[in-house]
């Protein structure tokens, strides 16, 4: 009898440490993504202000939306937490929208090869942004996942585990998406 307990015990407590493993693997997991996706921001906020010197050269009074972009980029760099990089992020990707509507009126800024490049690296950066920030959801779902289900809710609720947010727009990024596009063809 004592036997049966004692091995009860045993296997509970191994049970315990295996969830609370898994729920520690899927934390990690988390922020990885999120390292991931620090390291395409970085790379963004180094080729902004070569964007921005740029775009200066050819549009010198559109100094407002050149200022969006770097105090913008200031936040990124000084965001700490994961929630505070995220409200960055967005703020800085809304203003580089405003950039690509004002970059519209200068067609020779379009043709320079500087200013391509540019365009072409941060187009690239922000497609690998968008792959790390799925990513980053996808471990953030598992984690709130492994979280909110039994019998791992019971465990995390223990050692502190909590749900964790996803990597979303915000919402005025999203009332932006619910507008339909302006298309213009006159040029």
């Amino acid at each position: 009898m004592i036997i049966g307990i004692i091995i009860l015990l045993v296997l509970l407590v191994f049970w315990v440490i295996s969830i609370y493993n898994k729920l520690v693997l899927l934390r990690n997991t988390r922020e990885n993504a999120f390292a991931d996706i620090d390291v395409q921001l970085k790379q963004s906020n180094d080729l902004i202000p070569q964007l921005v010197e740029t775009v200066k050269g050819y549009s010198s009074h559109e100094k407002d939306v050149l200022t969006k972009i770097t105090e913008a980029r200031s936040a990124v760099m000084g965001a700490t937490t994961i929630d505070d990089k995220v409200k960055a992020d967005n703020q800085l990707t809304s203003a580089l929208q405003g950039l690509k509507v004002q970059i519209e009126a200068y067609p020779d800024l379009k043709a320079n090869q500087n200013f391509m490049q540019l365009q072409e690296e941060i187009s690239d950066i922000e497609n690998k942004l968008a792959a790390s920030r799925r990513f980053f959801n996808g471990a953030t779902r598992e984690l709130n996942t492994g979280i909110e289900s039994f019998p791992g809710n019971l465990i995390a609720k223990q050692f502190g585990f909590s749900r964790q947010t996803m990597f979303d727009l915000g919402v005025e990024k999203r009332t932006q998406l619910d507008e339909p596009p302006k298309i213009n063809f006159t040029s």
